[in-house]
């Protein structure tokens, strides 16, 4: 699979900045310097949203990001956690391999199985078995971080199946896979993006997509 680099969707971006900056400005700044355009679920949706950290390049440059819906994900297993209802939808520049732009190094190629890792892996940030002593917990994400990477890398395996969701009200077809800790999709969108969705207690199946317009109403 290529990708742009192993990194959870929820990583904080890679920025120095001055203590007298809020935090939500700098994500909010990130956002708006993004050479392609964001993707949220659409209209239909109608509950709060909001902007989550960015993940950029070594060179600074902005490669994917993700737009949160619905209550703030919080760790499976704590008090209230199974009740929660959530989506995050990952944006993932679309990209071939090239140098980066410091040119200290080689940026990897950006494609569907890119978007569908940093959502695998999102969802992994936020669940974990409760019944997992505390001290086994890091074993048991490097397995499952390790087994999203594969899965994301076989798209065309059993572990996926196929579904259809509007991306600016056009059917787009998305892989997609559910598991005790919630469901993962990725595809590609008519603008030159790739799409990446994880969610728990809201269904995938009625779900669509459209293009920020204004991506500062998110701040």
């Amino acid at each position: 699979m290529e990708t742009t680099s192993r990194v959870g969707a929820q990583d904080a971006p890679d920025t120095v900045t001055a203590e007298a900056v809020p935090a939500a400005r700098l994500t909010l700044d990130g956002y708006l310097r993004s050479p392609f355009p964001w993707y949220a679920l659409d209209e239909a949706f109608t509950g709060p949203r909001r902007l989550m950290p960015l993940g950029t390049a070594a060179d600074g440059s902005v490669q994917h990001g993700s737009i949160g819906h619905g209550d703030e994900p919080v760790v499976r297993g704590d008090s209230g956690a199974d009740k929660q209802r959530f989506a995050v939808v990952v944006t993932v520049g679309s990209s071939p391999v090239r140098r980066s732009g410091d040119g200290t190094g080689v940026l990897e190629a950006t494609t569907v199985s890119s978007a569908a890792w940093l959502a695998g892996s999102g969802l992994l940030a936020c669940t974990w078995p409760p019944q997992l002593d505390h001290t086994l917990r890091d074993d048991w994400l490097d397995q499952q971080t390790e087994t999203a990477f594969e899965l994301a890398d076989d798209l065309e395996g059993p572990a996926w199946s196929a579904l259809s969701l509007p991306v600016d009200g056009v059917p787009v077809p998305f892989h997609y896979r559910e598991s005790e800790f919630g469901w993962v999709l990725a595809g590609s969108a008519p603008g030159g993006v790739h799409i990446g969705a994880y969610g728990r207690g809201m269904s995938a199946y009625g779900l669509g997509f459209s293009e920020i317009k204004d991506i500062e109403s998110y701040a």
